[in-house]
């Protein structure tokens, strides 16, 4: 089997070529905006922009589309750019190729409200108000994944962490090492979280690209929801960072957030707000999924989360910046 793989520079299409390089059942290809060192052995690998996929010399029959914006700021211009547009390119090619099955990683954040949610299907109405333009274009790549004539389904995981991740848990334990960190007043009830550590979300992509027949859209998870207080609390300790001993109400900390996005956006300030509400929301608010449909099609998760978050816990010490 021929799998093409999008952004395999970045964090989970990259991990994905390193991990099923040597998989005798499939030949990977993958393409990214950057020049990548150390290409694992057995894969192949071009910096190749996604209008011009047509160029390669490789005919997949099947394509994983990881590239994007997972950022959680940007201009709504790049977002549409790296999310829309590249999916519109990623179709377009495959409609060029023959009809290869195309698998779209999308996110749990189309979902995402301003609001407690629990047990969240993949029939649960999307829009039109989201958290973020991140989860606003991320849904309106998966309309043009729906238009494409060939087999195809898309992927919805929740917060992805491991080794190489520098979205998620870095910006935070940066915050907690410079005792910049404080707790959220739980609004109603104690906020909960799902996390899939990135090589069961890999193992998933390989599930779907060989499974014999596909659901329009599927949730992803390690199928063990957290309350997010304690999970960070936990991680924290182990990691001998100081554990936050202020508590900030949720309604305070996302009128901070909004004040400060628009600071960053009329005085175009460098970088990203030390604070957004995207943040404030995935840490202070519930997001639970239901994940009958992945387990049902794909099996269970293929490491335990307790295992898979202990192991980066492991390794988090190393590459965690400073």
């Amino acid at each position: 089997m021929n799998i093409l793989v999008t952004g395999a520079s970045g964090f989970i299409g990259g991990r994905f070529l390193q991990r099923f390089a040597a998989n005798s059942g499939c030949v990977l290809y993958g393409v990214g905006r950057r020049p990548r060192q150390n290409v694992p052995a057995g894969a192949q690998y071009a910096a190749v922009p996604l209008d011009r996929l047509g160029q390669l010399d490789f005919t997949p029959d099947v394509v994983i589309h990881a590239a994007g914006r997972a950022s959680p700021w940007g201009t709504r211009k790049e977002y549409w750019r790296d999310n829309v547009q590249s999916t519109q390119q990623v179709v377009s090619f495959c409609q060029q190729q023959g009809l290869p099955r195309l698998i779209f990683l999308s996110t749990a954040a189309v979902y995402y409200r301003f609001a407690h949610q629990h047990n969240l299907l993949e029939s649960q109405p999307v829009g039109p108000e989201f958290t973020s333009e991140y989860g606003r274009t991320k849904y309106q790549a998966e309309m043009c994944v729906a238009g494409y004539p060939g087999e195809k389904t898309v992927l919805r995981p929740c917060a992805v962490f491991g080794e190489g991740d520098q979205l998620l848990f870095p910006p935070l334990l940066t915050a907690a090492r410079n005792k910049r960190l404080c707790w959220l007043e739980d609004e109603g009830e104690p906020a909960q979280a799902e996390l899939v550590h990135v090589d069961v979300l890999c193992d998933y992509l390989l599930r779907a690209a060989m499974a014999p027949k596909l659901r329009p859209c599927y949730n992803l998870s390690a199928g063990h929801p957290v309350l997010t207080r304690d999970a960070l609390h936990h991680l924290l300790m182990q990691l001998n960072l100081p554990v936050p001993d202020a508590t900030v109400p949720l309604r305070r900390a996302m009128w901070f957030a909004r004040a400060l996005e628009c600071m960053w956006r009329i005085a175009h300030l460098p970088g990203i707000p030390p604070v957004t509400r995207f943040g404030v929301a995935v840490f202070g608010y519930s997001a639970t999924l239901n994940v009958d449909a992945m387990r049902a099609d794909f099996g269970e998760p293929s490491i335990p989360f307790t295992h898979s978050f202990d192991s980066f816990l492991h390794h988090a010490k190393g590459y965690i910046p400073c």
